[in-house]
């Protein structure tokens, strides 16, 4: 999986921006991705604490951009810049101060297209990452949310699930008439066929379940009626893609279940890329899947956004930074 996004940045130079950069973990990462030479790390941070804290750590991070946003030439034109994004929601010292937090600050170098991708969180929360960039980088053109996934890894296994991280569920959204103006299927929708296209990035040939506990309408209540109108939904916004359901996660993964369950279903029973109704089933689904059933998780991979920006989760290690990193960049 990595030889093939490695091979995807040296063919795409790329920078990615670390929000952290005094950080032990990024700053290991950061020095193996230099000697690497297949991706331009940009550290953010004070300058002597960053060097400090690398030397420390023997970390070779020498000819590596330091950028401190206390110090940062381009300063005003940046706030300028955020002023107008915000649209009168913002003063110019408010802009200022929220740009003097490495989280904006680094959230803007990809808006005004000095880095490629952004990968923060070692110590910032998922709102932290988040929020900066819906404020600044937006969602791409089409695209009416934010969502996420994880792609799961055991040996030469690789699944995909979404959405874990991001949406607690799909309602309505509504004018102030009360007029729907996107539906919850419709946004369950647009994950599921976010998710898949993130699939194909990493080589997967997405064969998408939308889960659900009931299959083929053998269940009601609850989430039934929202993942058979976005499933729906999804072939009429991807024909080309592989996508079925409602169905349980059984004959989503079982071929005699899934083809007694679902017969002639060419999703059934063969499925790679799992939609999830809510975030309390796809949390759970992709932990339960990574400390019992021995996959690596590697996510969430934020989707919908104009520029590749990721979270990390505050307990990584450098490694999962690293991959993390490639995976990032990969995405632009």
């Amino acid at each position: 999986m990595f030889n093939r996004l490695i091979d995807i940045l040296k063919a795409n130079p790329r920078k990615i921006v670390f929000t952290e950069g005094h950080d032990a973990r990024i700053l290991e990462a950061a020095s193996r991705l230099k000697a690497d030479g297949f991706l331009t790390p940009i550290l953010i941070g004070n300058v002597d604490v960053v060097k400090e804290n690398a030397a420390k750590g023997g970390f070779d991070i020498e000819g590596l951009e330091i950028l401190d946003p206390a110090t940062y030439e381009g300063m005003e034109a940046m706030v300028e810049k955020m002023v107008e994004l915000r649209k009168g929601k913002m003063t110019a010292d408010e802009c200022r101060s929220l740009l003097a937090k490495g989280n904006y600050f680094g959230t803007m170098l990809v808006k005004l297209g000095y880095a490629d991708s952004l990968l923060g969180g070692a110590t910032y929360s998922t709102a932290d990452t988040v929020r900066p960039a819906l404020q600044l980088v937006k969602t791409k053109p089409g695209s009416h949310l934010v969502s996420s996934c994880f792609i799961m890894v055991r040996g030469d296994e690789m699944i995909c699930m979404g959405d874990c991280a991001i949406n607690l569920s799909y309602e309505d959204s509504v004018d102030k008439e009360g007029n729907v103006t996107l539906s919850g299927a419709d946004k369950l929708a647009e994950v599921a066929v976010d998710v898949a296209r993130c699939a194909q990035l990493f080589g997967m040939d997405p064969k998408v379940a939308m889960l659900s506990f009931s299959t083929k309408g053998s269940g009601k209540g609850g989430t039934v009626s929202l993942s058979q109108a976005a499933t729906a939904r999804a072939k009429e916004l991807a024909p080309d893609l592989a996508i079925d359901g409602e169905m349980q996660f059984d004959a989503a993964v079982s071929p005699v279940v899934g083809q007694l369950k679902f017969p002639g279903s060419p999703v059934a029973g063969y499925a790679n890329t799992f939609i999830f109704p809510c975030i309390e089933a796809g949390n759970i689904g992709y932990k339960i899947a990574q400390r019992l059933g021995g996959f690596e998780a590697y996510g969430p991979i934020l989707l919908g956004l104009n520029a590749p920006i990721n979270d990390l989760s505050r307990g990584c290690n450098a490694d999962e930074v690293y991959k993390m990193a490639i995976i990032t960049a990969a995405q632009a």
